[in-house]
């Protein structure tokens, strides 16, 4: 069970955009690292734009499955894992990287936030937490 990426993103008008990531690509071969993040990163902002305000879905994706949270005040989560990592935790822990993002990031910076301006570094430490680690592994 794996988790691959945790994004944070803003639904505004008129379109989704991503406020702040973390990516495990680790298991993915060296070479196809960068692709794999772009994908991630582009299904999320997808993801998120294809739901509507105060939802919340589970959508597969070739070999993934991406949780997403959309907030009635437009802050959306995205959690893409495999096949087998257990929904309700991957919602568990989008409300809670929700709610603190929004207690730490002003809304003001919301609408007009990127990665580069937005400080916000909970993200890698709650990926790799979350992270089941297999037996072999």
């Amino acid at each position: 069970m794996r988790l691959y990426s945790l994004s944070v993103l803003y639904k505004g008008d008129p379109k989704v955009h991503l406020l702040k990531a973390a990516y495990d690509v680790s298991t993915f071969n060296f070479f196809q690292r960068s692709s794999v993040q772009e994908f991630m990163t582009f299904t999320s902002q997808l993801i998120a734009e294809r739901s509507a305000l105060g939802s919340r879905a589970s959508v597969k994706e070739q070999e993934y499955l991406c949780h997403v949270y959309v907030r009635s005040d437009g802050l959306a989560g995205v959690v893409i894992a495999d096949n087998e990592y257990p929904q309700r935790v991957c919602f568990t822990l989008l409300d809670k990287v929700l709610e603190e993002f929004s207690r730490q990031v002003s809304k003001m910076d919301w609408p007009s936030g990127s990665p580069a301006t937005i400080s916000y570094s909970a993200l890698d430490e709650y990926l790799s937490k979350y992270q089941v680690q297999s037996p072999a592994g």
